[in-house]
C-alpha cells in the first residue's frame, strides 16, 4: 500500500450524523427492518389517493428486497491505484479478503453487486441483506469501528466513509499495512452512480463499475419518472416535506436540510424541499422556531426514531412544536427502516418506490 497523504477531516454532513448516532447510543437495531416486515406493494399495483395534502394518518415504508444480481463480465485488473475521496493514494494490489463497510450498508451491497460478495469476510450491522447477513459483524455497539474485529477477519482491503468511526481504527488498520480507502460521504440521489464507481476504481473492475452504475442510475430515473406521473402536477398541490432525525432517549433533534441527502430524496419524491426554501444547510438541531415557520405537509422519519419517541403521539410530546404543524396535526409522519431511508446504493429505486406508496397511495402502505 501506498500512502502520500493522511488526513482526519470528516466532511460536514457525515461528521455531524456520526456525532448523532453517538448521543443517541444508536444500536443498529433496525438493520433487518426491511426483511422483519411485509414489504410494501409497488406503486405500479396500487392506487394514489386523489388529494395527498388531504390525507390524514401515518404509514409505514419497507422496501421490498431484491436479490443480488452479480455483474460478472469485466475481468479484475489489479493493481489499482487510486486517489480516494481524503486525496490518499492507496495502491489495492489483492481483494480476495474484503471490508466494505458504512452506516447504511450501501458499500458491501455495491461489492456483492460487482460480483465480488465471495471475497467479503465481514460486514457492518446495516449490511444485513440475505446475501451478506451470515458473514461476522466488525462493528460494535451498533455502528462503532470493532479494530480486534476487524484485524480478526484478516482483510486484503477496507472500504469505507467517514459516518462509521472512530476514526483512529481506521489509521490502525492502514498502520497495520491494510489498503484502505475512503470513499466520498456525501450521499444523495445524484451521487449513486459515483459512488459505485469510486468502490468498482477502488477494487480494480471499473468496467463493472460502469455497467453497474448506469443500471442503478436508469433504475432510479425510471422509477423518478413513475413517481412524477402520481404527484400532482401543480405546484400548489404537492406536499412541503422535511426529513427529521430524532433520537428520543437521548434528546437529539436534527433537521436534515440541503447537502444532507435528505433534500435530494424528497426533490425525488415529487415533494417540495421545506429545508431549500429556509436555507437549512446540513444537518442540525432543530429549534421550535424553525419547526413551526416551516410547517411541513409531511415528515419523513426514519423508523427507530419514531419509535424511540413513543410513535406519532409521543413525537408531539416531546417535541410540541410538531403539533403546530400542518403534518403534525394530521398525523403526516411517513417513516422507513433506518438501514434503508437514506443509503443511497444499489436499491434506491426500491427505496423511493415504497416512499412513494406511503406518500401517494398511503391506505396500500404500512
Amino acid at each position: 500500500m501506498t500512502i502520500t497523504q493522511r488526513r482526519r477531516t470528516f466532511s460536514l454532513p457525515a461528521a455531524l450524523l456520526v456525532a448523532a448516532l453517538a448521543l443517541a447510543g444508536c444500536t443498529g437495531a433496525t438493520a433487518g427492518t426491511d426483511q422483519a416486515a411485509p414489504a410494501t406493494p409497488p406503486l405500479a399495483e396500487v392506487s394514489p389517493i386523489a388529494d395527498p395534502l388531504s390525507w390524514q394518518g401515518p404509514a409505514t415504508a419497507v422496501a421490498a428486497h431484491s436479490a443480488i444480481d452479480p455483474i460478472i463480465e469485466g475481468a479484475a485488473a489489479l493493481p489499482a491505484t487510486i486517489v480516494d475521496a481524503q486525496g490518499t493514494t492507496v495502491t489495492v494490489t489483492d481483494t480476495s479478503r474484503i471490508l466494505a463497510l458504512d452506516i447504511y450498508g450501501s458499500l458491501s451491497r455495491i461489492v456483492f453487486e460487482l460480483g465480488l460478495g465471495d471475497s467479503v469476510v465481514g460486514r457492518d450491522v446495516s449490511s444485513a441483506f440475505p446475501e451478506a447477513s451470515d458473514l461476522p459483524l466488525v462493528t460494535a455497539n451498533g455502528h462503532e469501528l470493532n479494530a480486534e474485529a476487524i484485524l480478526d477477519a484478516a482483510p486484503t482491503v477496507i472500504l469505507t466513509d467517514t459516518s462509521l468511526g472512530p476514526w483512529d481504527t481506521i489509521l490502525q488498520m492502514r498502520d497495520a499495512g491494510i489498503a484502505v480507502v475512503v470513499v466520498d460521504s456525501h450521499r444523495s440521489i445524484d451521487t449513486v452512480g459515483a459512488l459505485t464507481q469510486q468502490v468498482a476504481d477502488a477494487l480494480g473492475v471499473s468496467e463493472r463499475g460502469a455497467t453497474l452504475a448506469a443500471r442503478t442510475t436508469a433504475a432510479v430515473d425510471a422509477k423518478v419518472a413513475e413517481i412524477a406521473a402520481v404527484a400532482p402536477a401543480d405546484p400548489s398541490q404537492r406536499l412541503r416535506m422535511m426529513f427529521l432525525y430524532v433520537r428520543g432517549q437521548s434528546g437529539v433533534y436534527y433537521l436534515f436540510g440541503e447537502e444532507s441527502g435528505a433534500d435530494t430524496l424528497i426533490t425525488a419524491l415529487g415533494g417540495i424541499d421545506i429545508a431549500g426554501e429556509i436555507g437549512w444547510q446540513g444537518m442540525r438541531p432543530v429549534t421550535d422556531e424553525a419547526l413551526i415557520d416551516a410547517n411541513p405537509d409531511l415528515i419523513l422519519m426514519m423508523t427507530d426514531g419514531l419509535a424511540s419517541v413513543g410513535g406519532v403521539d409521543g413525537l408531539a410530546e416531546h417535541l410540541p412544536a410538531v403539533a403546530q404543524t400542518d403534518a403534525g396535526r394530521n398525523r403526516r409522519i411517513v417513516d422507513m427502516a433506518d438501514s434503508t431511508i437514506l443509503s443511497f446504493g444499489p436499491n434506491t429505486a426500491q427505496t423511493l418506490d415504497a416512499l412513494a406508496v406511503a406518500i401517494y397511495a398511503p391506505e396500500s402502505a404500512g
